[in-house]
């Protein structure tokens, strides 16, 4: 599992901008696998039918080991390719854009679509929302009330994410930390509480943060 990684969010995000009286309206998710992409293209496509073209381009796995680029009828290279281009650029995982264009009668050329189109990709990009989802762990931090305001200060003062407190006949509280920085955490709070603080691993998953 990857440390850390760029994505949009959950949401579908979708946004249109005018370019020589053409409209390029874009369409973005996240997914998981190619099939859930081209079922996602396929959807649009379905809606816009009567759309010019919609191009699409898509970017998948750890190792961005998937990658495709539809040109939709455009000339090559100058839709699919702009579009996968941003995903590169942006470093995005697990997502999928379509760009559906009605043309506006005015021709843009090869080198003003690849224009238009990575335009509309990036406007979009911005309109959907992109998070960076961070692998973390869960630490549970047990300690006697009389600990509790200063531990919980300085949690809220560092850099790690206090997730919720549990007032129980001890206080337990739930923390969000980088898998990197697990060690690093544990001696801190040891440090802190002067050897006082139970610690406990809890369960390991992707924190976003929104950018």
């Amino acid at each position: 599992m990857l440390s850390r990684y760029f994505t949009v969010k959950q949401e579908i995000g979708q946004h249109e901008i005018v370019i020589q009286k053409s409209r390029f309206i874009s369409h973005i998710k996240r997914v998981e696998t190619e099939s859930d992409a081209q079922e996602f293209i396929q959807i649009c496509k379905k809606k816009y039918w009567d759309a010019t073209h919609n191009c699409s381009a898509y970017m998948i796995g750890e190792n961005d080991q998937i990658q495709k680029a539809n040109d939709d009828g455009e000339p090559s290279g100058t839709a699919g390719v702009p579009i996968l281009e941003v995903l590169k650029k942006k470093k995005l995982k697990d997502t999928v854009v379509v760009i559906t264009r009605y043309f506006g009668g005015i021709k843009l050329g090869a080198g003003g679509l690849i224009r238009a189109y990575g335009k509309a990709t990036s406007e979009g990009l911005g309109t959907a929302g992109i998070v960076e989802r961070r692998l973390v762990q869960v630490i549970h931090v047990t300690v006697d009330y009389t600990w509790l305001g200063k531990v919980e200060k300085e949690l809220r003062d560092s850099d790690y994410i206090l997730k919720e407190i549990h007032y129980l006949d001890i206080v337990k509280l739930d923390v969000y930390v980088d898998e990197d920085k697990v060690n690093l955490f544990h001696e801190w709070i040891t440090e802190l509480t002067n050897g006082q603080a139970g610690i406990e691993k809890g369960q390991t998953a992707y924190l976003e943060v929104e950018l």
